[in-house]
């Protein structure tokens, strides 16, 4: 994985729209605004292939990005607070759950957890379900840059806690600085 050649090939609204399953996937999931697209974004080196909105909902679809011409990864819309409908919201968990569930080329759930923030029973519940439908995923706590490093120990161990995780389940990242970057490609990695 270098990310040399990074598109966007499709934002997906239902299931019928979903791409072959010629290539592995790695999905990327968080509460809406935990830094997920920053996150994507400095994982591909890029500044805006993937859009960063400070609104809440911003992402409506299942939007693939074709990697060095091998691999997709796939930018779930964020749970829990957005601007949108409860129907929109709705129609978002049905599609994104049946994708989760039967998409067999998903190799990795990226769970992306803001770090300045106690635990959530969404984050929670979703780490439990992909466990329960033996779904690999990987947490990441972002935002590490916005917090002093004890804030940052503190807060890591109150997360893995709550969470049932332990520092080597689990990466630091930092959109800002790059801190993880390496950490999570060599993690992905294993999951490819």
């Amino acid at each position: 994985m270098n990310f040399h050649d990074v598109e966007f090939v499709l934002s997906v609204h239902s299931d019928k729209q979903l791409p072959l399953e010629e290539l592995p996937e790695i999905a990327f999931a968080g509460r809406s605004n935990v830094g997920k697209s920053s996150l994507m974004n400095k994982l591909i080196g890029r500044k805006d292939m993937v859009k960063v909105s400070s609104r809440p909902g911003k992402t409506q679809g299942l939007n693939y990005f074709l990697v060095d011409g091998i691999m997709h990864l796939v930018d779930l819309p964020g749970y829990g607070f957005a601007r949108v409908s409860k129907d929109m919201q709705n129609a978002w968990q049905g599609l994104i759950t049946r994708y989760l569930e039967n998409r067999k080329s998903l190799k990795c759930v990226v769970v992306i957890l803001d770090i300045r923030h106690a635990p959530k029973a969404q984050d929670t519940q979703l780490m439990t379900w992909l466990s329960q439908k033996n779904i690999p995923y990987l947490p990441v706590y972002t935002k590490i840059d916005k917090i002093s490093g004890n804030e940052r120990t503190k807060n890591a161990k109150l997360l893995d806690a709550g969470h049932g995780l332990t520092p080597k389940t689990r990466i630091l990242f930092s959109a800002k600085t790059g801190q993880g970057r390496d950490e999570l490609i060599s993690a992905l990695k294993t999951f490819l």
